[in-house]
């Protein structure tokens, strides 16, 4: 979409993108830092243990060469011998080996952390496509790998060099030693060597490691479209989340007029507001809203009201003041409760005047509302 649009990578990415990379096997690894770490590991254990496996070697020829002509000749011993010479080869590498293997699954933890990704390790049809290999080969990374291996390559030579140099003369040395010693002064001339030529690697991981970090980060960066687009899929499109939210005010609403037919009474503005009151004299609580609202919820309120002949008893002042200080379910506030009291004392001498053919009494005027409750 990005590249469609136009639209430059300029937002670090958001978790999910992270979590989704790691998912795919994309976290930085420098294959140059787990090369340098093995071979270093690999040049000081031969430093520290070359001696022991030359002689270890050595005592597995002279044993070889020592055999007697029935064992020679016996068609079970060269089987007996072989798994013999097989298995003290692998003790004696043992201790090499080993620190290798361990180096081998540890050090690209060293970035990015343990990862495992199945989708990574899956087969996929485009690496095998040759025009796709010719686009890496071609592309920015292609180049930078060429690079790195020139400077590798420029560098071993150069160390090597240098190394045939300064070792020249103990070299030629050797042909006048006698043969252990000579082996034992070549094994460590070939241990130092490798440690040297290893560590010139340390070059190119300063300079691969931070390439690696950065060039990971840059292929996660996202655009402002990207990051919108995740948000949605996060969080939920707007237009079905507002949607649902008119769905849910339409059920709420319902549920509200559903309650109207058990209100005493509705308080009027008498146009604009309208608020449905229920009060139970048998109990201890306050009187209670059943629904409120304004201009045509209160025409639907007072519409539903007139049908089953709830008393509308317009108190402009007290309808706005309820409106905007009560929550439907809940009792009103104490500062309303004197005027409340004179609407439902209105309405049950109404009730009982209509009841018996009386005169009608009149709505109360003048209803004190207190300050704090007051609306324009």
């Amino acid at each position: 979409m990005a590249e469609d649009s136009g639209q430059d990578k300029t937002e670090e990415p958001t978790e999910k993108r992270l979590t989704d990379a790691r998912k795919k096997g994309q976290i930085p690894r420098s294959r140059e830092l787990n090369t340098f770490v093995a071979l270093m590991t690999g040049s000081v254990m031969l430093l520290f243990t070359g001696k022991s496996i030359t002689n270890g070697l050595g005592d597995i020829m002279r044993q070889q060469f020592q055999l007697s002509r029935e064992v020679i000749f016996d068609p079970a011993s060269p089987v007996i011998f072989f798994e013999q010479v097989l298995l003290d080869g692998l003790l004696l590498i043992f201790p090499l080996v080993l620190p290798l293997v361990l180096v081998a699954l540890l050090t690209p933890m060293m970035m990015g952390g343990w990862n495992f990704s199945a989708e990574a390790m899956s087969p996929k049809i485009s690496k095998m496509n040759p025009f796709s290999g010719l686009k890496r080969m071609f592309g920015v990374q292609g180049i930078v790998e060429l690079l790195k291996a020139i400077v590798k390559i420029a560098l071993v030579f150069m160390v090597a060099g240098n190394l045939f140099n300064f070792y020249f003369d103990q070299f030629m040395a050797l042909s006048s030693m006698s043969l252990t010693h000579a082996i034992y002064q070549a094994v460590d001339i070939i241990s130092f060597s490798f440690i040297i030529l290893s560590s010139t690697l340390v070059l190119v991981v300063i300079i691969d490691v931070p390439y690696q970090l950065w060039n990971t980060k840059r292929q996660l960066k996202m655009t402002k479209q990207e990051v919108k687009d995740e948000s949605k899929d996060q969080e939920g499109n707007p237009e079905i989340k507002g949607q649902i939210r008119r769905k849910q005010m339409e059920m709420a609403q319902q549920r509200m007029m559903d309650e109207v037919p058990k209100a005493d009474v509705i308080v009027t503005n008498p146009a604009h507001y309208a608020v449905a009151l229920k009060y139970d004299p048998m109990g201890t609580g306050a009187p209670v809203v059943l629904a409120k609202g304004v201009d045509l919820i209160a025409a639907q309120i007072r519409n539903i009201a007139m049908g089953v002949e709830i008393p509308l008893v317009a108190a402009p002042p007290l309808a706005r003041a309820l409106f905007y200080s009560t929550e439907i379910g809940e009792e009103i506030p104490q500062g309303l409760f004197l005027a409340v009291a004179q609407i439902l004392a209105y309405v049950f001498q109404l009730k009982t005047a209509t009841e018996n053919n009386w005169e009608k009494p009149r709505p109360p005027k003048d209803l004190k509302i207190p300050d704090e409750f007051r609306q324009q």
